[in-house]
């Protein structure tokens, strides 16, 4: 059971926690459209230095103010996973993978097999707290 003080107290905190939310979320959203036009600059000019260095056959620009380096660089990607995991099955090839656990995938697989638990794998678990605005009714 809570006193009225409480309620005052949770009332005030929640508010101020949507308050400071809001403010965060206007300050990202500047932040991004700002950093949006810096970005477009700078890959202007990357993409200049980048002419540059093809029109001269170069790999690296020195100048007084730095170097700029020219390199390759590559992404892979798969269109068809169930193939890429056949390939990486048959050619016994883990490490072609991140090291990381799909959080979601990984509780509904705990839950779904409660008897099994993978070795080495550690669990954090904490109390955390979610606000969510209330809904004005007229």
């Amino acid at each position: 059971m809570t006193t009225d003080n409480t309620d005052k107290s949770a009332d005030k905190l929640v508010s101020a926690y949507i308050n400071l939310r809001a403010q965060r979320s206007q300050l990202a959203a500047e932040f991004e459209e700002a950093d949006a036009v810096l970005k477009s600059q700078q890959d202007m000019v990357s993409q200049k230095l980048l002419d540059i260095c093809k029109e001269i056959g170069a790999d690296s620009l020195k100048t007084k103010h730095g170097t700029a380096s020219r390199r390759v660089s590559t992404r892979y990607e798969t269109t068809d996973w169930g193939s890429l995991y056949a390939f990486i099955k048959e050619h016994e090839a883990i490490q072609l993978l991140e090291q990381r656990i799909h959080q979601r995938n990984m509780k509904a697989f705990l839950e779904d097999n409660p008897d099994v638990y993978p070795p080495g794998l550690n669990t954090n678990s904490h109390y955390a707290i979610t606000v969510r605005k209330a809904t004005n009714k007229a």
